[in-house]
């Protein structure tokens, strides 16, 4: 039960945590407490639901043809390795948290920025449908569904630490070493998960 529910959570949360405009969004309206939660919860049901779709369909589909399985763990594996050298590019060449203030959205346009920069990512589909779904495909029966639990319980942990941390990060996130620090962080998550699925793909 540990070890699916650990590789759920650090694969989800790995994905997840990579910078991004949903996570830039998400962070600077925790810093002025714009409908923060509800904007928190969108993105936390969206995840449930595509990683549900992920892990019920898609990773059913693979673990039931081991050619199949293979071939998304090689492509899972290389498609990690790029993206965790994105992360690494990024934590070289730094960056810093754009939090000036602006008009307050209400609350109909903050559920709509939301869905939108999550939505309209064609990432959030690989990270939750394709690369969750494909990795669940590992696991059978309880163990997947461990692995799942893991993967949302990432989700929900790291949104509403965005949402009502928000003030308290910010002010750290204007650092340039700070988002070097995390994207390293989040190369180090790809990298390693990339090598699991290269370790099994090798004994398919």
């Amino acid at each position: 039960m540990i070890t699916p529910f650990i590789q759920g959570f650090g694969t989800g949360g790995g994905l997840i945590v990579a910078i991004g405009a949903q996570n830039a969004f998400v962070l600077s309206q925790g810093v002025r407490k714009n409908h923060h939660l509800i904007i928190a919860l969108i993105c936390i049901v969206c995840d449930v639901v595509f990683i549900s779709a992920g892990v019920a369909g898609f990773g059913t589909a693979v673990s039931t043809n081991p050619n199949l399985s293979q071939m998304v763990a090689w492509g899972g594996a290389g498609f990690l390795f790029f993206y965790g050298l994105g992360a690494l590019r990024s934590a070289l060449r730094g960056g810093r948290l754009d939090v000036k203030d602006r008009m307050e959205l209400t609350l109909k346009a903050a559920v709509i920025a939301t869905l939108a920069v999550t939505l309209l990512n064609p990432h959030f589909y690989l990270d939750t449908v394709i690369l969750i779904g494909s990795m669940s495909s590992q696991f059978h029966g309880e163990n997947r569904q461990y692995f799942w639990s893991g993967a949302v319980s990432a989700s929900a942990l790291w949104f509403i630490s965005l949402s009502l941390g928000g003030q308290i990060l910010a002010p750290l996130f204007k650092k340039q070493i700070s988002w070097r620090i995390l994207d390293s962080v989040v190369c180090a998550t790809m990298w390693t998960i990339a090598v699991s699925l290269v370790m099994h793909g090798a004994v398919l």
